[in-house]
């Protein structure tokens, strides 16, 4: 397994290029998530049954309301370089000609919807490094699954970025029942989720 590689000034041009080379070129094990996350690259083991079966439920629900021309992917590689980030969400919606783009990553400000699903391991980077890069790309929504929050299971969505920082459009507990806005107008029905 390739070395952690850390950048500590923002990344651009030049230097960004040779960090997504780095990130190209980690040789991690079959499964495991290689990103880069605040210059730095990262290497999280694969996801747990429980993180995977959330992640299946999202995408079902979210099928049948994609707006027209989109598609919702589960191992799409999304870029933040000006946060220094390429992230590999656990499910993001974008339009498919970005899809079918030439390259390893896609622009995050083209992105619908981010869904991350905190795994026990790197749960800080989905609340606060990841938080800070969609809401800094401009990503409409970004709907945050936590099984690990200190106080219980939360879903959190957040909406309307500004300035590199979310609102808060809806913050509720596991079993309850979510609802994510235009273009989805979805009721996401979360008794089904899993805790730890």
């Amino acid at each position: 397994m390739s070395a952690l590689t850390v950048q500590q000034e923002p990344a651009s041009g030049d230097d960004w290029d040779e960090l997504v080379r780095l990130w190209e070129e980690t040789d991690a094990p079959e499964g495991c998530k290689v990103e880069i996350i605040e210059g730095i690259i990262t290497l999280a083991p694969p996801p747990v049954n429980h993180h995977n079966y959330i992640a299946v439920k999202v995408q079902r629900a979210l099928l049948p309301v994609l707006p027209e021309a989109c598609e919702v992917y589960q191992t799409l590689n999304v870029a933040v370089p000006s946060r220094v980030g390429l992230y590999i969400p656990d499910l993001v919606v974008v339009p498919d000609e970005a899809a079918l783009e030439e390259g390893n990553y896609v622009p995050a400000a083209v992105a619908e919807l981010v869904v991350e699903i905190t795994s026990k391991s790197n749960a800080v980077n989905d609340r606060v490094a990841k938080l800070a890069g969609y809401a800094t790309a401009v990503i409409p929504l970004y709907l945050l699954i936590d099984a690990f929050a200190s106080g219980g299971p939360t879903i959190t969505l957040y909406g309307e970025p500004k300035n590199g920082h979310y609102r808060i459009l809806q913050a509720g507990k596991f079993g309850e029942t979510f609802h994510l806005p235009a273009p989805f107008d979805l009721k996401l029905d979360t008794s089904a989720f899993p805790t730890p």
